[in-house]
């Protein structure tokens, strides 16, 4: 029988903390997603969630959950197509932390966005920074952050130029203003 590690504080504390960030995590992509629901009813964008593709690795248990593993490296999170016919890609990204790295987005995903951008496509990282306050890092700005902010991360001090705001009644207008921006 194998022995179970004790819990301690730290522990208890890095569980709740990890909690906390995935609630936060889906609270933000919640509010991705109506947003989404708002740009396809006023006709300025279709943009869908991407789903990950997994495969079930046995039949599900009593409570309905089942056990699986991705079947490829994950792509980015948004994709879709504005007004006008321009291709809409991005990576959403949530930390509790004062700072996000360059390496929150993988090397599939940043291949990806990339590609959006060399094909004249529109192309982004959807930051939020403790759940209330949120960006949008064109992706020439991301890919380029050692050279424009010299490290490996920014900060929301970095990114003022990139805040979004909420317009009533809590619609996060991540697309307002991309028009002014060089992506």
């Amino acid at each position: 029988m194998a022995m179970r590690k004790p819990i301690t504080s730290a522990t208890i504390r890095r569980s709740m903390t990890g909690a906390r960030s995935r609630a936060e995590g889906a609270g933000f992509e919640s509010l991705i997603n109506s947003a989404c629901e708002y740009y396809r009813t006023n006709g300025i964008a279709d943009i869908e969630k991407t789903p990950e593709p997994m495969k079930p690795l046995g039949g599900a248990d009593r409570s309905g959950r089942f056990l699986a593993c991705y079947t490829k490296q994950a792509q980015p999170d948004y994709k879709g197509i504005l007004a006008g016919g321009t291709a809409v890609t991005f990576e959403a990204k949530h930390t509790n932390s004062g700072k996000m790295g360059l390496d929150r987005v993988s090397s599939t995903q940043a291949a990806c966005l990339s590609r959006t951008t060399l094909l004249g496509g529109v192309a982004f990282v959807l930051c939020s920074f403790g759940a209330n306050a949120y960006y949008r890092v064109p992706w020439l700005v991301w890919s380029d952050m050692k050279n424009l902010f010299g490290r490996k991360y920014v900060t929301q001090d970095d990114l003022k130029a990139y805040r979004v705001r909420f317009a009533t009644p809590g619609v996060l207008l991540f697309l307002e203003g991309m028009n002014n921006e060089k992506h």
